[in-house]
């Protein structure tokens, strides 16, 4: 494991901006950090970067606990890099900043210029070589940043927002080198966005931020909703539009809740003694990686995340009715 986090809260004047119980990030994937501004994604990736330490709680870095021994996070500093939303590039040229890492490291020069072309390869900027660092666009001076970074030689890149602010070019291009350091650089990678669609493209796994806390899903499947106790002492959630659901709660009252589209379970059949069961129509398609997302509407627009095994193996398609079920374990409450 790369990351393990217990318990872990960063607060501000008494107020906690993060509080996550438990995380756990694997080595060698890509992570995709999805949540809205202010969720705490970039604190998050401070702490990973070992640049801002957590109020309270437990952070290990492949199983090593991490302290505020400055000595040892100077050495994990080297193998974690960090890229910012809007780096700052120095005022100089394209070569001569992703030179910097190597030669302030007493990289000998041949070794370095070695480096540095291959790196101008890898993110495109190979024409941009003596270019002044302050012509290029905001697309392009992430890439530079990105290769800057690399040049560190790290075993793990954090991106804070890496494509938020570039053109359509440079977000293939972005896309693409995040695929190319994982796969062939072997470096894990953990990019922060707030496209749910971009992370499905490039994400092996997604780790949902809402209000600082880790949550099950966000933007999809979030609502306001009521909790009551109905017979038996078992609880349920109202929607706004009278859908009922059966949850697992200790608390009742006004509450939010999200659900899990990739917990969903869709058919085109009515289910047997299913409960939390709906009928809707399929409204939406689209096809991911390895799965397809359905876009249900049930009275609330309904997102659910299926393998293409099952989709193809069902035959639905837009226009059709379907029931989607959304087992208990799918719903969490805020």
């Amino acid at each position: 494991m790369l990351y393990q986090i217990k318990n872990i809260i960063k607060a501000y004047n008494g107020q906690a901006v993060l509080d996550i119980k438990r995380l756990s990030i694997q080595k060698g994937k890509v992570i995709g950090l999805l949540g809205p501004n202010g969720s705490g994604k970039t604190t998050l990736l401070e702490i990973l970067a070992f640049l801002l330490p957590p109020t309270s709680g437990e952070i290990r870095f492949k199983q090593e606990h991490i302290n505020s021994n400055m000595g040892r996070l100077m050495k994990l500093r080297r193998k974690v890099v960090l890229v910012q939303q809007h780096p700052i590039l120095f005022t100089t040229t394209v070569y001569k900043n992703i030179d910097f890492p190597l030669k302030i490291r007493n990289t000998p020069k041949a070794r370095r210029s070695e480096v540095v072309e291959e790196l101008l390869e890898l993110v495109g900027m190979a024409s941009f070589r003596d270019a002044g660092a302050h012509t290029l666009s905001g697309g392009q001076a992430q890439r530079v940043a990105i290769a800057r970074a690399l040049a560190c030689s790290p075993e793990v890149i954090l991106l804070d927002e890496p494509m938020s602010s570039v053109d359509v070019e440079n977000q293939i291009t972005i896309e693409r080198i995040i695929r190319e350091i994982n796969q062939i650089k072997g470096i894990s990678v953990v990019f922060t966005t707030h496209d749910v669609v971009q992370t499905s493209r490039l994400a092996d796994d997604t780790i949902f931020l809402l209000e600082g806390k880790v949550a099950k899903s966000i933007y999809e499947n979030i609502f306001s909703a009521r909790i009551e106790t109905g017979t038996g002492d078992h609880k349920f959630c109202t929607l706004p539009n009278g859908l009922r659901f059966k949850v697992r709660s200790e608390t009742s009252g006004p509450m939010r809740i999200s659900i899990a589209p990739g917990a969903l379970i869709l058919s085109p059949n009515t289910p047997t003694a299913a409960e939390n069961t709906v009928k809707g129509k399929i409204i939406q398609l689209n096809e991911e990686r390895i799965h397809v997302r359905a876009l249900v509407d049930t009275g609330v627009p309904l997102n659910v995340l299926i393998s293409k095994e099952s989709f193809n193996r069902h035959d639905m398609g837009i226009g059709d009715d379907v029931w989607v079920t959304c087992p208990v374990e799918s719903i969490d409450i805020f």
